[in-house]
C-alpha cells in the first residue's frame, strides 16, 4: 500500500475548505477531479475517508487519522526545505506570516515592509484573521510565525511577550458623553457593538464590561475592526478597540474617545510559532526584528 502525495495534499484541502468545489477553486482545478482524486485515495486505502452527507464534508474517523499524518508529513516537508535554506542564508526563501484583525492591519504590514526591504530576495505572505483563526493557521503550519493581542492557550505553541495594547472606548463626534471623564454607571444606557466570536478584543470587550457591571447592556455583533469603526461613527453604539486602530479617526474627528475610569487594563501583544517546527533563516529574522521592537511604533 502506497500514498499518493499530491492525493493527499488534496484530501487536506477539501477538509481544510469543507468541500470539493471550495477546494477545487482553490487549487484551479475542477470539482470532479477533486473528487476523482479522492476518490482514489480512498480507494488505495480502502477506507470512506470523507463523510459527504452533510452541507459540509467532514471526516470520518478513518480521515481524521489521516489527516493527522498528513499535516505531519507536510510539516516535515517544510522543514527539509527549511534545513536547506538555513545553508543558503537570506538570499532566498519565503515567509509567512499571520496577525489577529488589529495587530495584523495596523502594525505588521509597517514591519513587514522593513523586513522586504532589507531582504528582498524573501518572499513573502501575510494573514489577517480573528484569534481562532490565526491560532489554526500556526498549528495548521500555513503559517511560521504570528503575532497576536492576547496569548493563545495551545500548548503546542512557543509564546513570548513583545509590548503592551491599551483598549480605549469611541463613540461617534458628538456623543454626549465623548470628551470627559465618564464613571462606567453613566453607560447602561448605551448599546456596545462587540467583535465576533472568536476574536480575541471580543473575550476582553465581554470582560470590561462585566468589570465594569455592565454585564447586561444591550449590545451588537460587528464583524472586523474596520467595519466595527464604520458602525461606531455612524452612531450605532459605543465600542472598546484598540489605541492603534483609531488614532488616525480619532485625528480626523471621525470618531471620538470616552474616558471611562477605571480604563480597561493593557492587554499583551505576543509573537509565537510552533515548538516542534525548526524556524527558517527569514523567521528567525523576523522573528528578530519583532523582538527588537521596544513598543507597538506609531
Amino acid at each position: 500500500m502506497q500514498l499518493n502525495l499530491h492525493r493527499l495534499w488534496i484530501f487536506l484541502q477539501v477538509l481544510e475548505y469543507g468541500g470539493f468545489s471550495a477546494a477545487a477553486q482553490k487549487l484551479y482545478m475542477s470539482q470532479p477531479s477533486v473528487s476523482g482524486q479522492v476518490q482514489q485515495l480512498e480507494k488505495s486505502l480502502h477506507a470512506t475517508l470523507v463523510d459527504r452527507s452533510g452541507a459540509r464534508v467532514r471526516a470520518t474517523a478513518e480521515g481524521e487519522v489521516l489527516a493527522e499524518y498528513a499535516r505531519r508529513i507536510f510539516l516535515l516537508a517544510d522543514e527539509a526545505v527549511t534545513a536547506i535554506e538555513r545553508v543558503q542564508g537570506l538570499a532566498t526563501g519565503r515567509i509567512a506570516v499571520a496577525g489577529t484583525s488589529t495587530v495584523g492591519t495596523y502594525l505588521l504590514p509597517t514591519l513587514l515592509a522593513r523586513f522586504v526591504h532589507k531582504y528582498p530576495g524573501i518572499e513573502h505572505s501575510l494573514q489577517v484573521g480573528n484569534g481562532e483563526q490565526v491560532q489554526r493557521w500556526l498549528l495548521d503550519g500555513k503559517v511560521g510565525l504570528a503575532v497576536l493581542a492576547g496569548r493563545p492557550p495551545a500548548p503546542q505553541l512557543e509564546v513570548a511577550a513583545m509590548f503592551e495594547d491599551l483598549l480605549v472606548l469611541i463613540a461617534a463626534p458628538d456623543h454626549p458623553l465623548a470628551g470627559r471623564p465618564v464613571d462606567p454607571a453613566e453607560l447602561a444606557g448605551e448599546r456596545f457593538l462587540l467583535r465576533e466570536a472568536g476574536s480575541a478584543t471580543r473575550q476582553l470587550q465581554e470582560a470590561e464590561l462585566a468589570r465594569w457591571g455592565l454585564g447586561e447592556v444591550a449590545t451588537g455583533d460587528i464583524w472586523g475592526t474596520e467595519t466595527l469603526k464604520q458602525a461606531v461613527g455612524a452612531g450605532m453604539g459605543l465600542s472598546l478597540i484598540s489605541e492603534h486602530a483609531v488614532t488616525r479617526d480619532v485625528a480626523l474627528g471621525a470618531l471620538a474617545l470616552i474616558d471611562v475610569r477605571p480604563a480597561p487594563p493593557a492587554r499583551p501583544i505576543v509573537v509565537a510559532h510552533r515548538r516542534d517546527r525548526l524556524l527558517s533563516p527569514a523567521e528567525s529574522a523576523f522573528l528578530r526584528l519583532l523582538e527588537e521592537q521596544a513598543n507597538w511604533p506609531r
